[in-house]
């Protein structure tokens, strides 16, 4: 796990584009709290299920091998890939953010882009950030039925465009 949090921060911290889906969502939102919010202790349940501080748990519901709705926030770089406010997306997984943290992870530079049916988070962006988004859903799951994602799409595009920035 350390090698992707390093990764992650990496990404985040010298603004290069990001797309984390379902583990790199879960991953995301660890190296967030470690590194921007001083959590030293926050843990993945997978992981480390004793942890004092674990953000993120076992899913009430597992979304193996789900199809579910998402609610998108305006103004997002998710949203904007998209076209659309309501998207339905494939899942693979098992373990999401812990609740209750909600209040004190999101809000400041870190920001809930999407939510399941139920109010959950499904998909996240930080501010002021080229293109750094993370989703518990997986689009690159689209490629299974032939199809491409816009996520996906919008990343490569970000990519290209770093690319011609560090050209200059």
């Amino acid at each position: 796990m350390q090698g992707a949090l390093t990764a992650i921060h990496f990404a985040r911290e010298r603004l290069v584009p990001f797309l984390g889906t379902c583990g790199g969502f879960q991953h995301a939102l660890v190296e967030y709290a470690r590194n921007q919010l001083g959590w030293a202790d926050a843990e993945h349940g997978e992981t480390a299920p004793q942890a004092a501080n674990v953000i993120i748990e076992p899913l009430s519901c597992s979304l193996v091998e789900s199809v579910a709705a998402i609610h998108l926030q305006p103004d997002t770089l998710i949203a904007q890939a998209y076209g659309t406010l309501n998207i339905e997306e494939r899942y693979h997984c098992r373990y999401g953010l812990r609740r209750e943290l909600e209040p004190a992870l999101f809000g400041d530079a870190l920001n809930v882009s999407g939510r399941g049916p139920e109010g959950e988070v499904r998909s996240i962006e930080l501010q002021g950030h080229p293109f750094f988004v993370a989703t518990l859903f997986q689009p690159e799951r689209a490629a299974l039925q032939g199809k491409g994602s816009p996520v996906v799409a919008a990343f490569v595009r970000a990519c290209s465009q770093a690319a011609q920035r560090n050209r200059s």
